[in-house]
């Protein structure tokens, strides 16, 4: 049993999501805000790694709608980074934070979930599916959050939209950022849907395992 996952992301033309020094660039459309917006609105909970938090903090919350009704917040933060006044820890919506056992730093959140010496997703998804009840997760980010539930083999749907606007720079980062390959040979996708979403498009993938 774990949760079903959906990694939703923008990137540029050139397929960055940030520039060089990792701040947050607009690259979505107002159309493609709008989708976001309700696509929120259909999961259980929204789930990005620390380094998008210290980069953009992120509120992750469907705006107007009360701390019932949006989605849980997940941060996977194994070193303890995210700081005390973080968007993501205020009372909007519940928070989870995962980390682990070597971090000492505590947060005033709904809960937290302490793993071993690393954060291990297979294990995490089935504890957030059997202790919480999380049927669906989106994935937001960052780059080495995605590329880690890749490599895993754990991305049920993904979504990028590709804005009208060029990046560039060797080292921005990437949708699926990391160390390396997420499997030998590229991670194989069928592509079910393109959909022009004003100054660009989205696209809608299925992984194949």
């Amino acid at each position: 049993m774990r949760p079903f996952v959906h990694v939703n992301c923008a990137m540029s033309a050139d397929g960055k999501i940030a520039g060089v020094e990792r701040k947050q660039v607009r690259i979505s459309s107002e159309e493609d805000k709008t989708r976001v917006r309700e696509l929120r609105r259909k999961y259980d909970a929204i789930l990005v790694g620390v380094g998008t938090v210290l980069a953009d903090d992120p509120h992750l919350i469907i705006k107007g709608e009360d701390y019932d009704t949006n989605p849980i917040r997940i941060v996977l933060d194994p070193h303890g980074k995210t700081p005390d006044d973080a968007l993501v820890l205020d009372e909007s919506a519940p928070t989870v934070m995962v980390t682990t056992e070597d971090c000492e730093k505590e947060w005033d959140c709904e809960e937290t979930i302490v793993m071993g010496r690393q954060i291990d997703l297979p294990t995490l998804m089935e504890k957030l599916a059997e202790d919480i009840g999380i049927e669906s997760i989106l994935v937001e980010g960052g780059g080495n959050t995605i590329a880690e539930f890749f490599k895993n083999k754990l991305v049920d749907r993904y979504t990028v939209f590709v804005g009208g606007l060029l990046i560039g720079g060797r080292s921005a980062p990437t949708p699926a950022d990391g160390d390396g390959w997420v499997c030998e040979g590229g991670q194989k996708m069928n592509l079910d849907s393109v959909e022009t979403l004003g100054n660009g498009a989205l696209l809608t993938f299925t992984p194949v395992y």
